[in-house]
C-alpha cells in the first residue's frame, strides 16, 4: 500500500439496487472527477462549498455513462482525513462498474480490502479498535451488539484504553525517577505505593476482560444445539422460538433427520440455534446419520438445550445424554407440561442444576419467556448489563488484555519480593505494550494488514 496513492472503489453492495456508490480518496480525487463529471450548473465541483450534493451526469470523453449525484469531501474533514470525492450512480452493475472502470483510467489504483479505513486509522482521524467497530457495526446481528460497536466507534474502549496507559505511564515516570535519581534528593517512589497502584490496575484490566465472553457472544452469536430422544419436541421448540413452522413437526420418530440452522434474536441476544436429529439406535442408514451429525454439533456449541418429555419416565438414552453434557453449558426443558407428569425430577439433578430445569410447553409456548430469561442470565451474568457500553467484543482485544493481565501480575510477584526496581519496570514497560495493541499505539504493519483485510473493498 502506498498511502500517497489515490485510491478507488465500489461502496455499495453488489447487485441491484436504488443507488450504487463509488468512493474514490487521495489527493487526485478532485482533479479525477472534475475530469468526468459536468454539472447541470455548468460550475465545477471545486465553486461548490464541501459536502454539498452536486448534481450532474458521468461522461467518459463525449459519450454520457450515468445520470448521478457527486458530493466532495475536503480533507481532513472526510472519512479518510484525505480528499474524497462520492459519485452517487444509479444502483446496478452495469452503471457503477463503468464509472469505476473510467476513474481507473484516470492514474487511480484499485483500493484493497478496507483500505479507506485503514487510511483512517493511519491518518490520525481514528484509532484501531474503533476502525475494528465500524465492521462490527456492519456485521451487527441485534440491536445490542450494534449498541456495543457504536459505542466502540465513539470511542468508550478508546477512553479507557488511554485512561489505562496514563496510569502505567505514572508508574513507569516514578520509576525511572527513583532508578535513575538514586542519590539526588527526590522522593522515590516506595514497593508500597507500586503495590497499590499495581492492584488497582489489574482491577481496572479485569474488569474490562471480564466482559469478554458476553461481548463475543453478542458480536458472534451464541451456539445454541437442541438435543433430545426423538419426538420429545425438539422440533416444536424450534417453531416456538422462530415464530413459524420451520420445523416438520409429527408423531413419527425420526422425522427430523437433518441439523437445522437459523439465526434468532432472544432479547438482544443473538443465537445460532441448531435443531438435531432426534438421538437413538436405529436401522435406518439417513438418520443414523443424523443422530451422529447430532452428536457432533453439541460438542461444539456454547450452550446445549436438552428437551425431555415431561409425560413419559426417563429412559437410559436419556440417561447417556446427560451424561455427555456433564461438563457443557445445558439449559433442559421439560416439554409437554401441559400432559400428565411421569418424569422423575430428582435424577435430572443428579446431572444438572435445579436453576437450569425449566418446565415448558413447546407446542403451546407456555414458559418459553423463562427459557429466554435464564439465556439472558447466563449471557450477562447480572454485570455486563451496567456497564454496556463498554464491553470487549474482539479476540484480538482479549488476548492484548489476557497479557496485560500476566505481566501486571508478573509485576505484583516481583514488588512482593522486593525485586529491584529495574525489572519491575520492564512488567510496567509489558502492561503498557499490551495495551496499546487494543487501540494500534504498539501494533505491528503485518497485523494491520490481517485486520483490514476483513473489511470490504469499499470499507
Amino acid at each position: 500500500m502506498f498511502i500517497d496513492d489515490t485510491i478507488a472503489g465500489i461502496a455499495t453492495a453488489p447487485g441491484e439496487g436504488g443507488i450504487g456508490i463509488i468512493r474514490i480518496s487521495g489527493n487526485k480525487s478532485l482533479e479525477v472527477c472534475e475530469g468526468i463529471f459536468k454539472a447541470k450548473s455548468n460550475k465545477k465541483i471545486s465553486e461548490y462549498n464541501p459536502r454539498t450534493l452536486i448534481y450532474g451526469n458521468i461522461y467518459d470523453n463525449e459519450v454520457k455513462i450515468d445520470e448521478v449525484l457527486v458530493a466532495y469531501m475536503k480533507g481532513p474533514n472526510s472519512y479518510t482525513a484525505e480528499d474524497v470525492i462520492e459519485i452517487n450512480c444509479h444502483g446496478g452493475f452495469i452503471s457503477v462498474k463503468k464509472i469505476l472502470e473510467l476513474i481507473l483510467s484516470k492514474d487511480v489504483r484499485m483500493a484493497e480490502a478496507g483500505e479507506f479505513t485503514k487510511r483512517a486509522f493511519l491518518n490520525g482521524r481514528i484509532d484501531l479498535s474503533q476502525a475494528e467497530a465500524i465492521i462490527d457495526i456492519i456485521k451487527s446481528k441485534t440491536e445490542t451488539s450494534y449498541t456495543v460497536a457504536q459505542n466502540q466507534l465513539q470511542g468508550s474502549l478508546s477512553n479507557k484504553i488511554k485512561e489505562l496507559r496514563m496510569k502505567v505511564t505514572e508508574v513507569l515516570a516514578h520509576l525511572e525517577v527513583s532508578i535513575d535519581f538514586t542519590e539526588e534528593d527526590i522522593e522515590e517512589i516506595t514497593y508500597k505505593t507500586l503495590k497499590e497502584k499495581a492492584i488497582e490496575l489489574k482491577e481496572e484490566i479485569k474488569t474490562l476482560y471480564d466482559t469478554a465472553e458476553s461481548g463475543k457472544i453478542l458480536r458472534d452469536g451464541l451456539k445454541t444445539v437442541i438435543v433430545g430422544k426423538p419426538n420429545v419436541g425438539k422440533s416444536s421448540l424450534l417453531n416456538a422460538i422462530l415464530g413459524e413452522n420451520r420445523a416438520i413437526v409429527t408423531d413419527i420418530e425420526g422425522t427430523t433427520r437433518d441439523i437445522i440452522e437459523e439465526f434468532v434474536n432472544i432479547k438482544g441476544i443473538p443465537l445460532k440455534i441448531v435443531d438435531t436429529a432426534g438421538i437413538r439406535e436405529t436401522d435406518d442408514i439417513v438418520e443414523r446419520i443424523g443422530v451422529e451429525k447430532s452428536k457432533e454439533s453439541f460438542i461444539s456449541a456454547d450452550l446445549v438445550v436438552m428437551v425431555l418429555d415431561y409425560s413419559k419416565e426417563l429412559s437410559n438414552e436419556d440417561i447417556e445424554i446427560l451424561k455427555e453434557l456433564k461438563n457443557k453449558k445445558v439449559i433442559v426443558l421439560l416439554n409437554k407440561i401441559d400432559l400428565d407428569k411421569k418424569i422423575d425430577l430428582e435424577i435430572i439433578k443428579d446431572y444438572v442444576d435445579e436453576d437450569f430445569i425449566i418446565e415448558v410447553s413447546a407446542l403451546k409456548e407456555i414458559g418459553i419467556d423463562k427459557f429466554y430469561d435464564k439465556i439472558e442470565d447466563m449471557v450477562y451474568k447480572g454485570s455486563v448489563r451496567n456497564s454496556s457500553n463498554l464491553i470487549i467484543n474482539n479476540s484480538r482485544h482479549k488476548d492484548a488484555l489476557s497479557k496485560s493481565l500476566e505481566a501486571i501480575n508478573d509485576a505484583i510477584v516481583a514488588i512482593n519480593d522486593f525485586i529491584p526496581y529495574d525489572f519491575i519496570e520492564v512488567d510496567f514497560k509489558n502492561v503498557w505494550d499490551y495495551l496499546g495493541y487494543i487501540n494500534g499505539d504498539t501494533v505491528k504493519e503485518d497485523l494491520l494488514d490481517t485486520i483490514f483485510a476483513n473489511f470490504c473493498i469499499g470499507k
